[in-house]
C-alpha cells in the first residue's frame, strides 16, 4: 500500500490474539463504535474499521480468519472486504489458522474499496462484469432479528433497476449445502446446541470450521499459550485454552469439508454469479454484555459467517443504514478469485441502493 502511494497513520487496537468478533479489549480498551458508541464496535479488526467509521483514516487494513473484518464492518456502518482466500499473501503476518486467514480491508465508499483493492490484488482496470445471477439466500435471511424485507428489498430493488429482475434467484441455501457437502454429515449430531434456532447444515458448517480453526491456532500458538499463560479476557480465554485441548480427530474431514463447499458452491454461481446473505444475525450488541447470553448470536454469526471463510470465496460487507438506530449490512459472495468482479459489482450498486434506502 505504501509503494502504491497511502500514507500509513499508525497501527490500532484489535481482540486479543484476534479470538473474538466483538472487538472488546480489557488491556488496551474497546474502540469506540463511531456509528452507535453504546454498541461493540465488532472484532477482532475493531481499531481498524472504528479508524474509519470515524474519518480518521480513508481506509485500514484487517485480518479476516472467521469474520474479523466482515463483522466491524457490518457493525460500524463500513464497507469491509474479505478477498478469495490466499489472493494476497499473509507473509509477515502472525498466523491465526492458515486454512482460514486473510488479509481484508475497511473503507467508507467503493472508489476507496476498489483503489485498495486494485493496488492489494494487483488488478488490472477493466470494465465490469454483468452478474449473470444474483441468488439471495432466503433461509439465511430468516436467521436475522431484523427483518428480511429490510436487508434484502434494498439489493433486489436496485438490482432490478440495474440489471433487470430475471437475474434474481432465491434458494435454501441450507438445503443445498446439505445435500452437496457429505462430509458434513459427523458435524450434523442432533440436539447441539449451537443448532437449535439455526440452519443445521450451516451450524455442522460452522463447527467444522473452528474445529480446524481451533487445531491450527494450537499448532501456530500453544507451546508459548502454555509457557507463558497470559492474562487474556473473559470470552477470549475460555475460547484459547479450548483450542489447547483440541486433537486431530476430524480435522481431515474438515479439509474435505472445504474443497467439496467450494466445488458445491462454484457449481451454484457459476464463474459470476453472486450470493446474498446478511453479514451477521442482527445489530451489534452492547458493550460488557455477558458472553453467555452471547452465545445464540454467535452460534448463528458463524453459520453465517463460514459460508465465505469454509469455501474461501471473496465477500464484501455492504452497510444498508440504519433500522432501530443500529446499522444493518448486507453481504456479497462471488466464486474464488472473482474479486475484481465482485468489487466492480458493488461500485456499480452502490449509488442505486443508497437512493434505495433513502426512498424506505
Amino acid at each position: 500500500m505504501l509503494r502504491g502511494g497511502a500514507t500509513c497513520i499508525g497501527k490500532t487496537v484489535m481482540d486479543e490474539m484476534a479470538y473474538s468478533i466483538n472487538g472488546e479489549n480489557i488491556h488496551y480498551g474497546t474502540p469506540r463504535n463511531p456509528c452507535v458508541p453504546d454498541r461493540v464496535p465488532g472484532g477482532s479488526s475493531s481499531g481498524s474499521a472504528v479508524a474509519v467509521g470515524a474519518k480518521l483514516v480513508d481506509f485500514a487494513l484487517g485480518t479476516d480468519t472467521g469474520g474479523s473484518v466482515r463483522v466491524p464492518a457490518s457493525y460500524c456502518g463500513i464497507l469491509g472486504f474479505r478477498p478469495s482466500h490466499d489472493a494476497i499473501s499473509t507473509a509477515g503476518v502472525t498466523p491465526m489458522a492458515q486454512s482460514f486467514d486473510t488479509v481484508g480491508w475497511f473503507a467508507r465508499n467503493p472508489v476507496i474499496l476498489i483503489r485498495v483493492g486494485r493496488v492489494l490484488l494487483n488488478l488490472p482496470d477493466v470494465d465490469p462484469v454483468r452478474p449473470t445471477q444474483i441468488i439471495i439466500a432466503e433461509d439465511c435471511f430468516q436467521l436475522s432479528t431484523i427483518p428480511s424485507d429490510r436487508v434484502s428489498q434494498p439489493l433486489i430493488k436496485s438490482v432490478e433497476k440495474l440489471f433487470g429482475g430475471h437475474l434474481l434467484k432465491h434458494a435454501i441455501l441450507g438445503d443445498y449445502v446439505k445435500d452437496k457437502v457429505p462430509s458434513l454429515k459427523p458435524f450434523l449430531s442432533g440436539g447441539k446446541a449451537d443448532q437449535e434456532h439455526n440452519i443445521p447444515s450451516l451450524a455442522a458448517l460452522s463447527s467444522a470450521m473452528r474445529l480446524l480453526q481451533r487445531y491450527q491456532f494450537k499448532i501456530n500458538h500453544g507451546e508459548w499459550v502454555s509457557t507463558v499463560k497470559p492474562d487474556l479476557g473473559p470470552g477470549i480465554s475460555e475460547r484459547v485454552w479450548e483450542a489447547l485441548k483440541t486433537t486431530d480427530d476430524n480435522v481431515d474431514i474438515c479439509h474435505s469439508v472445504k474443497t467439496e463447499l467450494r466445488a458445491a458452491l462454484i457449481a451454484l454461481l457459476g464463474d459470476f454469479g453472486v450470493l446474498a446473505i446478511p453479514t451477521v444475525p442482527g445489530p451489534p450488541p452492547k458493550l460488557q454484555t455477558d458472553p453467555a447470553p452471547l452465545e445464540t448470536f454467535r452460534a448463528k454469526a458463524f453459520s453465517l459467517l463460514s459460508i465465505g471463510g469454509v469455501s474461501g470465496f471473496c465477500q464484501v460487507s455492504i452497510p444498508l443504514g440504519l433500522y432501530d438506530n443500529l446499522p444493518v449490512a448486507i453481504s456479497l459472495l462471488a466464486k474464488h478469485g472473482s474479486d475484481g468482479f465482485l468489487l466492480n459489482l458493488v461500485k456499480t450498486l452502490y449509488d442505486t441502493l443508497e437512493k434505495e434506502l433513502c426512498a424506505t
